[in-house]
């Protein structure tokens, strides 16, 4: 006889799952039995929070594009682990979490951990099921997996009572289909034929037509559809934060990120001057174009998503494309007439001449007090030291605009990763581990800030306890400097709760096993920078002030708008 947790176990190893991300507890005992016996073939790595196990299986599906697992036991466990759950179901990222819950014989009893889990988990997956029999786990898990990879990616969560772990089955009962791979994404389907042709008909009418890309694109894997669709049509392309990367940066016709936060000026004039735009991939929403204006609203769209509930929702008219990215893009791709042939050379000319007008007044860093200092040139500095090719992850708040406008991302993978889905703080330190172990022996930049540190530090810990080769830049600008940015400008610099007692990164860092250092200038910040490249074990720390935001307005249109007074009312999201 075999118990549940076996099956379960068996079942994730099936699908070819190698990594669980999580924290025990009382009702998850037999799991872990479980997980100790088949240690040789699938690893556990322990959290210090469940909130961080979601977290770390986000990051890890979105740069290796294999479905990240977490878990969290029943009570206050699944409670932290459905915040870590929020970020990826709003990005649409897709991942399997398993909750363990009470022995269903207290159920109704009121006991010490008892919650609905079923409506816990409601707004932050796509896909729940509660398990009733051991006999019917591998069956759940394969439901589970296809849950959250196929359609619109998104969590799926297993809930299994204590009992269901500890039932005895008879093996072979757990029989079924074969397992398919737990990879993102699932089944690729093209938009529908009458749909692409519409749309490469319209491509191929346009003057000036762009592309903008985000998450979607990364987790189809469309960069080079994506790139020889661009190439074909001389068609510049832009992409959100969670598209950065999905065309290199560096292509003669990337325009970079465009939107309200970490664009730069001529990428949000092209589109917002563009007369049909491409979405793909990406929500369309506020913040990635500007609040609605690049483009504007009655600009001709053309919205490819796998969400035939979002495609075109945000821009009344537009033709929705519902399908895979890559497989849509392939498709569009045989089905448009290439551009002239002078017309890329026109077209990277000019793109060209924007990016160095655009440099000719970018000028030099702002004068700062001693020891402050400026966030652009931290981001250089790093980008110098560590390369294109680095993993590189990031809080929200300050990291956020400058990796935006200032990094160069080479398009080979989702390797800027940056929460924009909720924009969750205390997100990239364990993130970073989540990619460490998903990229084995590769250095991984995260730049946090000193609010995120304070959420989430104990997972220093756990990337000294496991030796991985993760960098942590704390950009410290003494408060909440993005909440106080938004006081300054449209709360009359009325000041509230936004100046929390100063934290030391160094010593917190020593107190986890991570010996680091302050910069105390830029020539010391990228000497630090260049040696933590050069490492090749164990994690290592970096410490800078930077100026708060209202002193150094960061790359955020609707900020500069404000203080330039072309706009006075706060922006939507």
């Amino acid at each position: 006889m075999t118990r549940g947790a076996e099956l379960l176990v068996e079942a994730l190893i099936q699908h070819g799952v190698d990594t669980v991300f999580g924290y025990p507890g009382d009702t998850s005992i037999a799991f872990y039995d479980a997980l100790r016996g088949q240690s040789s073939r699938i690893r556990h790595i322990l959290t210090r929070d469940e909130r961080h196990a979601g977290f770390m299986a986000d990051a890890y599906t979105r740069t290796t594009r294999r479905l990240g697992v977490c878990e969290a036991s029943s009570g206050a466990g699944a409670v932290y682990l459905a915040s870590g759950l929020a970020e990826a179901r709003a990005a649409s990222v897709p991942l399997l979490a398993i909750t363990t819950d009470n022995n269903r014989r207290s159920h109704g009893t009121h006991p010490i951990s008892e919650v609905d889990q079923d409506q816990l988990f409601a707004a932050c997956t796509k896909w729940r099921r509660t398990a009733e029999d051991a006999a019917e786990l591998p069956a759940l898990v394969r439901r589970a997996v296809a849950a959250a990879v196929e359609g619109r990616p998104g969590p799926a969560v297993l809930i299994i009572p204590e009992d269901v772990l500890e039932a005895a089955v008879a093996p072979a009962l757990a029989a079924g289909p074969p397992a398919a791979p737990a990879r993102a994404p699932g089944p690729r389907r093209a938009a529908p034929e009458p749909a692409v042709r519409q749309a490469a008909a319209r491509l191929g009418a346009a003057q000036r037509p762009v592309l903008v890309a985000g998450g979607g694109a990364q987790l189809s894997a469309a960069g080079p559809e994506l790139t020889r669709l661009a190439e074909r049509l001389a068609l510049p392309v832009a992409t959100t934060i969670h598209g950065k990367g999905a065309i290199d940066e560096a292509h003669p016709l990337a325009l970079g990120v465009v939107g309200g936060n970490g664009a730069r000026e001529y990428a949000n004039t092209w589109v917002a001057a563009s007369d049909l735009v491409l979405f793909v991939g990406t929500r369309a929403n506020a913040t990635d174009t500007l609040g609605f204006t690049v483009p504007p609203r009655d600009t001709a769209v053309l919205h490819l998503d796998t969400d035939a509930a979002r495609a075109g929702r945000n821009y009344p008219g537009a033709l929705p494309l519902v399908g895979d990215a890559r497989a849509t893009l392939a498709a569009l791709d045989a089905a448009v007439p290439g551009a002239p042939p002078d017309k890329y050379a026109r077209r990277a000319a000019e793109l060209a001449a924007a990016r160095a007008a655009w440099s000719a007044t970018e000028g030099p860093p702002a004068a700062l007090p001693d020891g402050v200092l400026p966030p652009r040139e931290l981001v250089r500095a790093l980008a110098a030291a560590f390369g294109r090719d680095t993993w590189v992850v990031a809080d929200a708040g300050t990291p956020t605009p400058y990796l935006a406008c200032y990094w160069s991302a080479p398009g080979d993978g989702w390797r800027v990763v940056i929460p924009r889905g909720h924009g969750p703080m205390g997100y990239a330190v364990p993130a970073s581990v989540g990619i460490a172990a998903g990229h084995p022996g590769a250095r991984v930049l995260c730049l946090t800030t000193e609010n995120s540190v304070a959420m989430s530090v104990g997972e220093w810990e756990t990337a000294y306890r496991l030796g991985l080769p993760i960098t942590y830049v704390v950009l410290d600008n003494t408060s909440m400097a993005w909440i106080k940015m938004i006081q300054h400008l449209y709360a009359g610099g009325r000041y509230f709760a936004v100046d929390p007692g100063p934290l030391d990164p160094v010593r917190l860092g020593l107190g986890t096993g991570i010996a680091g250092a302050r910069a105390h200038t830029l020539d010391q910040f990228a000497t630090l920078a260049e040696e933590a490249a050069a490492r090749r074990d164990g994690p290592s720390l970096i410490h800078a002030l930077v100026p708060e935001h209202h002193a150094v307005p960061p790359p955020v249109p609707v900020w500069q708008a404000a203080l330039s007074g072309e706009s006075t009312t706060r922006p939507i999201h």
